[in-house]
Order: structure tokens, then C-alpha cells, then sequence
């Protein structure tokens, strides 16, 4: 008895709830009353920020709380702290009550990075010979054999290579109708995947094998390709670079690649370095510098003037043989870089620039 007395109560409590804002000329959406307002649009990581919620009726309601991606954002002397996770595209919500009935009111914002990027240069210590023919989209080193995958529908390759001498150990061709991309290895498997046929390839490293195929989630294409040990990050052409599980290739979220002035989409092939993402930014001849956890890009590498100690071969293209292909190495504690249709693979020590 007392139980439906209660639910009696709550459902009376709900009708005169919408009888209220109807009475009022309103609707049955109450939040259309309320508006976040920030004082400041740009928005960093970290950041304090002056925030209000206006209401434009002047209806009385309960103390209101801020939440961005599912968390609790501090909030002091009607000052929010931007301490979240992750950056990019983000939506606030603010949650309050009226007449003891849940109301939500979101406002879309822009999450950007605290600091400028650092600017990185490079001092090649070895150069070695390789295929002007390969139009590199990705590069992986394992167990000290270089990987490498090509692009180009009728050219795409994976291929197993000795990297000092350049000599081919082991090739297999992709189907004429696909554009291999990126490649990383990872628990004894190797994946590939494809530009625009949203599909990918999953390989035994020793023999090229084809094991299986997977296709994409809601990630747009297929581009670079990397590993932290236990999940795969993906980039698309867009500001995201999404995580992969190994097993079933499905997608379990993304970050979004932004500096702090604005979110950025050039992400192209992929190599994981100690919690960082080394990303080649898509026809330059530079390399972001990413944090694998929020996505702000920290650092940005200048590759300039390593183009012009290539020698320019019958598949060269001004438009498209630009930088791409970064592997790092780990017992040498150096990456090692390419470009498409490169005739030279350089091996590269990364530093602050003076």
C-alpha cells in the first residue's frame, strides 16, 4: 500500500511538473528555459572558467551540477575546472532539479590543449638504401626485420626487409581493388589496413599469411596504424585517432588530435613511443607529437630539408611522394623514417630544437 501511495505521489508530482511549464505557454521540455553561459569560448585543458546558468523564467530549481564525458567537474566560487581526460569536441551538461523532477541542459564546446607545442628537429645517423618503387604507407620494425606496407590500388604490398641492405625477404600483393595503409604488429600478429574500402587484413608476421579480414566500425577510412601493447590506435583523415581492440578489431573510443589554438586533422601513419603517438602529418614534411591519452599534441617535429638528400625516381610525384612511414627501434632507441617513392630510408635521433 505504501508503495503505490508513493508511486501515486511521484506521478502527481510529474503531471503538476507539466502542468506548470503548459500553464505557462511552454512545453513539456523544460530545459529550453536554461542556457549554459562561459565566459570565456576558448577553452583549455585544466583551465578555470566563470560559468552560469541562465534562466529565463526564473524558475526556482535545485543547486546545479556540471558534467563533461560522465564526470563531475569541479566547480568553486562559480568557477568550473577543466580537468578531463580527453580533448576535442565536447559537450557540458549541467543537472538540476525542478519540483523534484531531473532536468539536463547541454551546451557544445571546444576542449583545446594547455600549452603550445614544442618544436622538435632531427640528426640523421644512418641512411640506408630502399625501394623507389614503394609507395610507403606504413612502417614497423619486429624482432629487428622491418615491415613495410605500400599503397596504390595494383601496387599495395606487405613485405618483410632486410633494412640495411633494402633487400626484399618476403612479399604478398594486395587485390587490385584495394589501397594498403597502415600496418602494426602486435601479440604475434600483423595488421594492415585499407584506405577506403573499410576493410583491414590480419597476418602472420613470419610468413605474410593471411589470417582473417576485419571491417571498420564507424571509423571513416583507414590511414595509420599503431600499438601500445594492448589495444591498436587508428587514424581516419579526421581529427580522430581511434582504439581498437586486438581480438575482435572493434572500435572503444577515440581521442582527438588538437593543439591549443585548434583541433587538427592531419594524422596520418601511426608509431606508439612510451605513451606518446608519432604521427606524420598528412603532405608535410613534419611529425606530430601526440599524448596517447588526451590527444593534445605536444610537440611537433620538422623534417624539412630531409626530402632533398632523395633521389627523384620514374614513380616520383611532387604532389604525392612526400614524408610518411615512421618505425621506431627499440635497442637503438631511434626511429627510422621514409617517404613514397623514396629511394633512402633515413634513421633518425629526435630532439628539442635549439
Amino acid at each position: 500500500m505504501k508503495h503505490e501511495l508513493k508511486t501515486m505521489v511521484k506521478l502527481l508530482s510529474f503531471i503538476g511538473f507539466l502542468l506548470f511549464f503548459l500553464g505557462c505557454g511552454g512545453d513539456a521540455d523544460p530545459s529550453k528555459y536554461f542556457s549554459i553561459q562561459l565566459e570565456d569560448n576558448k577553452l583549455q585543458q585544466n583551465q578555470k572558467v566563470g560559468v552560469a546558468l541562465k534562466n529565463k523564467k526564473d524558475i526556482e530549481i535545485s543547486e546545479v551540477h556540471y558534467y563533461m564525458d560522465g564526470e563531475e567537474l569541479p566547480l568553486e566560487d562559480g568557477k568550473l575546472t577543466m580537468n578531463v581526460k580527453t580533448l576535442g569536441n565536447k559537450t557540458l551538461v549541467a543537472k538540476f532539479n525542478i519540483e523534484e523532477q531531473p532536468i539536463e541542459v547541454e551546451e557544445k564546446i571546444r576542449l583545446l590543449a594547455a600549452s603550445t607545442p614544442e618544436i622538435y628537429t632531427y640528426d640523421v645517423i644512418n641512411t640506408y638504401p630502399h625501394d623507389p618503387m614503394a609507395y610507403t604507407q606504413g612502417l614497423e620494425f619486429n624482432n629487428g626485420v622491418l615491415y613495410e606496407s605500400t599503397g596504390k590500388r595494383g601496387a599495395s604490398t606487405v613485405r618483410k626487409i632486410n633494412f640495411e641492405t633494402g633487400e626484399i625477404l618476403k612479399k604478398i600483393d594486395l587485390e587490385n581493388t584495394f589501397f594498403g595503409e597502415g600496418i602494426t604488429i602486435l601479440n604475434n600478429k600483423l595488421y594492415q589496413l585499407t584506405w577506403q574500402s573499410r576493410m583491414g587484413f590480419v597476418y602472420n608476421p613470419e610468413n605474410l599469411e593471411q589470417i582473417k579480414t576485419f571491417t571498420y566500425g564507424e571509423s571513416r577510412e583507414g590511414w595509420g596504424l599503431c600499438n601500445d601493447g594492448e589495444k591498436l590506435y587508428k587514424s581516419d583523415g579526421t581529427e580522430k585517432i581511434w582504439f581498437l581492440d586486438p581480438e575482435t578489431l572493434e572500435e572503444q573510443g577515440y581521442i582527438e588530435t588538437v593543439t591549443n589554438k585548434s583541433i587538427f586533422n592531419k594524422a596520418n601513419e601511426l608509431e606508439y613511443v612510451n605513451g606518446k603517438i608519432y604521427a606524420n602529418v598528412y603532405q608535410k614534411e613534419s611529425m606530430m607529437i601526440i599524448d596517447a591519452t588526451s590527444g593534445a599534441i605536444e610537440g611537433v617535429v620538422n623534417f624539412g630539408g630531409l626530402k632533398n638528400k632523395v633521389n627523384r625516381g620514374p614513380e616520383w610525384d611532387d604532389t604525392n611522394s612526400v614524408l610518411n612511414g615512421v618505425a621506431y627501434h627499440k635497442e637503438k632507441e631511434t626511429f627510422f623514417v621514409t617517404g613514397k617513392n623514396w629511394d633512402k630510408l633515413f634513421e633518425v635521433k629526435i630532439r628539442k630544437k635549439d
